[in-house]
């Protein structure tokens, strides 16, 4: 006998056309992201050039990073307010413009203010772009938030680990200017192009997606304004801060850092290769980086969002410590960076899917976007702290970070969790009570009818 199988209502087929639809709009996001990655992580292979070239300070140069930084984060709740209101594609669009025209103005910056003005514009253009993406999962994936913010923002963290090397030699066979203008345009080109394709789930759309096993009921949805007077909120933008600190020094001066540990040029053999100490950390810690942000983002998803960041957290500050007393062995100094990027890259996925989890889905661009302005505070300090290294030298400054990422990983736990675990518990008790008057009207709705049905005839 031949089996009679029954085909899929056609709710159920149009669930599974929106999953399938899910998985295409993340790997967009995450091509956007790949794109946008050198804006940030390629930049300690310019900072040196550039000051050669117009013999600008170090200060001086950093100070173009940390502008990049600022207008990179603190635009984003306004790029994603534009997102929630008018959707992900013309931000993303306008995104890859800025992109373009940012690094262009670089290659021909002959003053500190032009090349100022080019690190704001790119800047913008890489925060309308990562604010945009990673607010997208987090809306088409509600019941994998973690994992699925992970995997986009793994696109900024490793994107440019596969381009380290171009650029490099790049830089060394046509000069930093040229590299610019090359890399700056193809990026912003394909940002543009993606950017067409990305849409973001209506409310019926959402309401089609697999939920969080923990959401029984439907809770309030915080605009930006509600968010900002929670104290849980705040928290968060704290721990944020700390976190952030040390990971943007190891990005904007690793460079330096390998420079005054003597080991930036000694050949270092790992896994069968063979390269330059800072050519192989910068690789590797590329890679790490990214790996960081879905492996964790998973991780959170299984065991919560606070055990998670205590975890990542605290091998963050321990990693920075062994690489401050270690670093100067040149071995070591690519393993411990790798491992200092690796517990550090997770804060791009774990706060946005916390922000999600605690104020909902629906102003996600706009909350994600607030939270993700800690980045830019972060940076500010970081500035700080690396003002003081050439007086007080390294040691003081990864001192300072990793009391940081310690005290941020206490707070996870101490402060944190249990803040936020009394807030949802009293968001689901309110849902609950809203929730109760309409329960109850349809099941006396359902009592009503009932005698009829029973008492209807059958007909003959």
């Amino acid at each position: 006998m031949t089996a009679i199988v029954e085909p899929l209502p056609a709710a159920d087929i149009a669930r599974e056309r929106l999953k399938a639809r899910r998985w295409i709009q993340l790997v967009i996001g995450v091509i956007c992201m790949v794109m946008i990655a050198n804006l940030q992580y390629g930049w300690t292979l310019f900072a040196t050039p550039l000051s050669n070239e117009h013999h600008w300070s170090r200060d001086a140069v950093r100070t173009a990073f940390t502008i990049f930084v600022l207008t990179e984060t603190w635009l984003v709740p306004v790029e994603g307010y534009l997102v929630d209101r008018f959707g992900p594609r013309v931000v993303t669009v306008a995104g890859g413009v800025l992109v373009a025209v940012g690094w262009s103005i670089n290659s021909i910056a002959s003053s500190l203010f032009v090349l100022y003005v080019g690190q704001a514009i790119a800047g913008i253009g890489a925060g309308a772009v990562y604010g945009t993406c990673v607010a997208n999962a987090l809306k088409w994936f509600p019941e994998r938030r973690g994992l699925a913010a992970g995997i986009t923002a793994a696109g900024f963290g490793a994107g440019s680990a596969a381009t380290v090397i171009p650029i490099t030699m790049m830089i060394k066979s046509s000069g930093y200017s040229a590299t610019f203008l090359y890399f700056g345009l193809g990026q912003g080109l394909v940002v543009l192009v993606l950017g067409f394709l990305l849409a973001q789930p209506d409310a019926a759309v959402v309401a089609a997606l697999p939920k969080p096993r923990a959401q029984l009921v439907e809770r309030k949805q915080f605009v930006w304004t509600e968010m900002l007077g929670t104290p849980t909120f705040w928290i968060m933008y704290v721990m944020f801060v700390l976190m952030g600190v040390g990971g943007l020094l190891a990005t904007a001066n690793l460079a330096q850092i390998a420079e005054d540990f003597k080991v930036a040029k000694v050949d270092v053999t790992l896994v069968g290769l063979t390269l330059p100490a800072l050519t192989f950390a910068l690789s590797i810690d590329r890679v790490f980086n990214g790996a960081a942000r879905p492996f964790f983002g998973w991780v959170s998803d299984k065991l919560g969002r606070e055990n998670t960041m205590f975890i990542a957290f605290l091998i963050e500050g321990i990693g920075i410590i062994l690489l401050s007393q270690l670093g100067t062995n040149p071995v070591m100094f690519v393993v411990l960076s790798g491992l200092v990027f690796f517990a550090w890259g997770e804060i791009y996925s774990l706060f946005p899917s916390t922000c999600a989890d605690t104020y909902g889905w629906k102003y996600a661009a706009t909350n994600a976007g607030a939270l993700y302005t800690a980045k830019g505070t972060a940076s500010a300090i970081m500035s700080l702290v690396t003002w003081l290294a050439p007086s007080t030298g390294w040691q003081i400054a990864f001192t300072v970070v990793a009391i940081m990422n310690i005290t941020a990983a206490v707070m996870a736990l101490v402060v944190l969790k249990p803040m936020r675990r009394r807030m949802i518990a009293e968001l689901e008790r309110q849902a609950i009570k809203v929730e109760a008057p309409a329960a109850k009207a349809a099941a006396t709705d359902a009592a009503a009818t009932e005698p009829a049905a029973k008492g209807a005839k059958a007909p003959a």
